[in-house]
């Protein structure tokens, strides 16, 4: 009897130590698949760009006005998640988007690509913001969301561009693989300080890279191309947080000025932007992926109305939404309550379905391309902080 359990013990600790070496392995393997994509540290000349900005201070760069943070209820957060995180059937997405952007356009041409990725065409020169062609938001792709649709258009068939846009270096933003696809591009790469180290790590040639502080700008041809500041923060994992700039970009041309927000909470500058650099014939800035206990670093619809006013905007296109999940709101409650602000002041609003290409001279008609699903409306929410770090309750989420 003693030998039988002397024996069946030593099966199960075979058992057990192969199941612990299989876990060690498949946490090597995954920790190996990230580790490129997670970027790298700026160094050399980037380096010494990041440490000369005024911006950065003791290790990382800042916001002028502290993030606010409700801890407790990051937790609590957790069981208050929608039933309607993804799309229950699938997305309409523009089915010429190719054919549209074969064709040069008679004016401003603007394509939403779905998240933060925006191609403007504008005085000969065509700009794309935050490309995302991957699959996942994640350095392990097959853990990460997965995208509700395919790209609208492959980087094949999108042809030449003059110049990307980086708002900053989280993955929904700076993706990877399609940074790869680019590099070999005759692009100019523009980005916050300390970003241009992950592209250069990735295989873009330093002379294609610029990168710009908050008011610095380059020059795209005719257009200027303005870093404004956005309040957000950076990171690809844990030991690298804030340690490159996010930003906002003003884009100026002979005739149109656009704004694109990029990632950001609601910041006094944005007045700031708008006296320097408005008014915007168009404003795109995020709507989706918030909670009223998260960091006040995604502005929100009704903020996001507000800041257009402010930014002097004239016609708003939301962005942020409607590619991944990336938070615990239902997906089209971005949209229902951009809507819903947008029309309480009286705010000209354009929210073309994913690659439907538009000139700023004949606007798609607003209608909703997505399903009718229930939403309930925020508390409120504190957006602005003041210099201490405390909340300060300006704005409601209202619908």
């Amino acid at each position: 009897m003693l030998k039988a359990k002397t024996t069946k013990w030593r099966v199960l600790r075979r058992i057990l130590f192969a199941l612990i070496g299989l876990a060690i392995v498949v946490v090597g393997l995954g920790i190996l698949a990230a580790w490129v994509p997670m970027g790298t540290a700026p160094s050399g000349e980037f380096k010494a760009r990041v440490t000369a900005s005024s911006n950065y201070e003791d290790g990382g760069f800042v916001n002028k006005q502290p993030m606010w943070n409700d801890y407790t209820g990051w937790i609590t957060s957790l069981g208050d998640v929608s039933d309607h995180l993804e799309p229950e059937s699938p997305i309409p997405v523009f089915d010429r988007t190719a054919e549209v952007l074969s064709q040069p356009p008679q004016s401003l041409r603007v394509t939403w690509l779905g998240h933060s990725t925006m191609l403007f065409e504008m005085d000969g020169i065509r700009v794309l913001t935050d490309p995302i062609w991957g699959e996942s938001p994640f350095p392990i792709t097959w853990l990460g969301p997965q995208r509700w649709y395919a790209p609208p258009i492959s980087l094949e068939e999108l042809g030449s561009v003059d110049a990307v846009l980086i708002s900053h270096d989280h993955y929904d933003h700076l993706d990877h693989p399609t940074i790869v696809a680019m590099a070999s591009w005759d692009t100019k790469f523009i980005t916050p300080l300390g970003v241009g180290a992950h592209l250069a790590y990735w295989g873009v040639p330093t002379e294609k890279i610029v990168e710009l502080d908050w008011w610095e700008e380059t020059k795209v041809g005719s257009l200027r191309v303005v870093a404004t500041p956005s309040r957000h923060a950076s990171g690809r994992h844990v030991l690298d947080q804030n340690r490159t700039l996010w930003a906002s970009y003003a884009i100026i041309g002979q005739k149109h000025r656009l704004m694109f927000s990029g990632d950001t909470g609601y910041f006094d500058d944005m007045k700031t932007i708008g006296d320097k650099y408005g008014p915007f014939d168009l404003v795109m800035i995020e709507v989706g992926a918030y909670h009223k206990t998260w960091p006040d670093w995604h502005i929100g619809p009704e903020q996001a109305i507000e800041a257009h006013r402010i930014m002097r905007g004239k016609l708003f296109l939301p962005i942020h939404w409607g590619l991944f999940n990336l938070a615990l709101h239902g997906w089209t409650e971005p949209a229902e309550r951009t809507l819903a602000a947008a029309q309480k002041a009286a705010v000209p609003v354009v929210m073309p379905i994913p690659g439907e290409p538009f000139e700023l001279s004949n606007t798609p008609k607003l209608r909703k391309w997505w399903p009718e699903v229930p939403w309930q409306s925020a508390d409120e929410h504190p957006i602005v902080s003041t210099k201490d770090g405390t909340p300060e309750n300006r704005y409601k989420w209202e619908h």
